[in-house]
C-alpha cells in the first residue's frame, strides 16, 4: 500500500515515548524530529531546553506552542491540562500527522497514558507507549528505579538504546531479560536513538514538492550519521481479494503475538457489511475500526501491514490466510460483526477507558491503580 493506511479523516496517532534520565529518549525524538521529511509531528515536551531546536529558546512557558521550520510544532506540557494541548495539536489548521509526548525522565507513564485513553477528543487516537533502556546502565537503572519492571510491563513498544555501548554477550543478556519483563511489547535495539520513524508511525506523502529537489539542512544533519544503523523491525503485508471472516479476524487480533507493535490498512467484511470497507488501527494492545465509504472504483480487497520485532512473518500470513471467507458455503454467523463494532468509536463518546466508558479486553493497557 502506498501513502498512508488510513483516511485523512481519521484520529492523529498520540505516541508517548518515555524512559529514565539519561536513557535517550529526547535524541530519539531529536532523530524523528529531523529525519521527518514530509511528516508533520506535533510534539509536547516537559522541558524545551532538551530539544535541540533554536527556536525553542522562546518559548519561556508551559502553553507556548512553536514552530520548528520543518512542519512541526512544539508544546511545553502540563499534565493536567493535556486535553487543551490536544485540542491545540489536532486543530486540521495545525496539519499535523502525529504527536509525540515525552514524559520526564521520573514521570509514571501509565498516568500519560491514562489520559491519553481517556480524553474526549475526536481527532486523536492512542498511538502506543515507548519506553526507551539504557543498555549501559540497564542494571543501574532498575536498582535505582524498582519501577523499571512495571513501567516494562506496560509498554507497546521498548527501545534498547545505546546498545553500541556494550559487547555482544551484555546486549543479549538485556534484551532477554527487557523481553520477559516487557511480555508481548516488541523490543528492538538502537544506537544513538536511531529508530525508523515507519516503526512508530506512519510517514506523510511530501506536501507541495517536499522531499524533492535540493537537500536541506535536516538532510545534511541526517547523513552525518549514516553509519549509525536503524533499529531492525520487521514488516509484514497481507492482501486478499476474498472478504475476511468478521469473527475469525478478531480471534487473530485477540491473540495476536508478541512482538507485533502495529497493524494498520483496510478491511474488506464482503457481505457482513458491503457499504464500507473498515480502516484498522492496531498498537500494541489498542485496537480500533474506523469504518468508511468505499471509494467509488477501487477493488474490494483487504490490504494489511503488521510490523514488529522478532515475528513469524510467514505464521502470520498463514493465520491471516484462515481468517478469510473460504466460499458461499462459509457464511459469517449472525450478529459477527458486533465483534467489530465494539472497537468502532461512537460519535460524540469519551473514548473507552474515560470517563463513563469501558475499554474491550484487546484495547486495554494493564496499569497499575
Amino acid at each position: 500500500m502506498e501513502g498512508h493506511p488510513l483516511s485523512s479523516a481519521q484520529p492523529i496517532p498520540v505516541v508517548v515515548l518515555a524512559g529514565f534520565l539519561g536513557s535517550g529518549k529526547t535524541t530519539l525524538l531529536n532523530h524523528l524530529l529531523r529525519s521527518a521529511r514530509g511528516t508533520r509531528i506535533g510534539v509536547m515536551v516537559n522541558d524545551f531546553g532538551s530539544i535541540e531546536i533554536d527556536a525553542m529558546t522562546v518559548a519561556g512557558q508551559v502553553g507556548s506552542t512553536v514552530s520548528l521550520g520543518n512542519g512541526c510544532l512544539c508544546c511545553a506540557l502540563d499534565a493536567s491540562e493535556l486535553d487543551s494541548y490536544l485540542e491545540t495539536l489536532t486543530r486540521p489548521s495545525a496539519g499535523l500527522d502525529v504527536i509525540v509526548i515525552e514524559a520526564s525522565g521520573l514521570a509514571e507513564p501509565q498516568e500519560l497514558v491514562r489520559m491519553v485513553l481517556a480524553s474526549d477528543n475526536g481527532r486523536a487516537v492512542y498511538g502506543g507507549l515507548v519506553q526507551v533502556v539504557d543498555a549501559a546502565e540497564y542494571d543501574a537503572t532498575r536498582q535505582r528505579h524498582p519501577e523499571t519492571d512495571r513501567h516494562l510491563a506496560i509498554a507497546d513498544l521498548v527501545v534498547v538504546n545505546k546498545a553500541d555501548r556494550v559487547p555482544a554477550e551484555e546486549l543479549r543478556r538485556v534484551r532477554a531479560s527487557v523481553t520477559a519483563l516487557a511480555g508481548r511489547a516488541a523490543v528492538v535495539e538502537a544506537a544513538h536513538g536511531r529508530v525508523d520513524p515507519e516503526l512508530l508511525f506512519e510517514r506523510a506523502a511530501p506536501r507541495d514538492g517536499a522531499g524533492e529537489g535540493q537537500l536541506s539542512f535536516d538532510d545534511l544533519r541526517e547523513d552525518e550519521h549514516a553509519d549509525h544503523p536503524h533499529a531492525a523491525y520487521d514488516t509484514v503485508s497481507f492482501t486478499a481479494d476474498r472478504p475476511m471472516h468478521p469473527r475469525r479476524l478478531l480471534d487473530f487480533l485477540d491473540g495476536r503475538s508478541e512482538g507485533l507493535y502495529r497493524i494498520k490498512g483496510f478491511v474488506d467484511f464482503g457481505a457482513a457489511d458491503p457499504a464500507n470497507r473498515y480502516a484498522v488501527h492496531a498498537v500494541g494492545r489498542f485496537l480500533r475500526f474506523y469504518p468508511e465509504p468505499w471509494p467509488e472504483g477501487e477493488p474490494r480487497r483487504t490490504q494489511l501491514v503488521l510490523i514488529g520485532s522478532g515475528v513469524d512473518g510467514a505464521a502470520l500470513g498463514a493465520a491471516l490466510e484462515g481468517c478469510r471467507v473460504a466460499g458461499p458455503e462459509d457464511v459469517p454467523e449472525e450478529h459477527s460483526m458486533w465483534g467489530v463494532l465494539r472497537y468502532v468509536p461512537e460519535k460524540g463518546e469519551p473514548e473507552p477507558g474515560g470517563p463513563g466508558g469501558s475499554e474491550p479486553e484487546t484495547s486495554e493497557v494493564p496499569v497499575e491503580v
